[in-house]
């Protein structure tokens, strides 16, 4: 099974930042994307960052010019850069992948961190 572990949330004042960190172990031949989510309580999760295989990159018009997605595949790590953060940022933020797990599968699937809470305060 492929494994996601998040790290790097906190509690942090207004304008403050964070990086956040998500590692994969497992056997993944090859990954079609990677995403972040966020979800804060009593509200429906968004879709916050995602990086495509081919360097796409596209964000919530909300968190544009502030977060910024990268990974480093000699560690097996994506990160998500958040810079001048806002109350409204405040969420149990997740990692999310979608791999093929060998050369020769056409199928994607499907993997989450265990979630990271963020807390902003003003």
């Amino acid at each position: 099974q492929v494994q996601l572990v998040e790290s790097g949330g906190g509690l942090v004042q207004a304008g403050r930042s964070l990086r956040l960190s998500c590692a994969a172990s497992g056997i993944i031949f090859s990954i079609n994307a990677m995403n972040w989510y966020r979800q804060a309580p009593g509200k429906q999760r968004e879709l916050v960052a995602s990086a495509t295989s081919g360097g796409g990159v596209n964000y919530l018009d909300s968190v544009k010019g502030r977060f910024t997605i990268s990974r480093d595949d000699a560690k097996n790590t994506g990160y998500l850069q958040m810079n001048s953060l806002k109350p409204e940022d405040t969420a149990v933020y997740y990692c999310n992948i979608l791999v093929r797990l060998t050369r020769t599968s056409n199928i994607v699937h499907s993997y989450w961190g265990q979630g990271t809470q963020v807390t902003v305060s003003s």
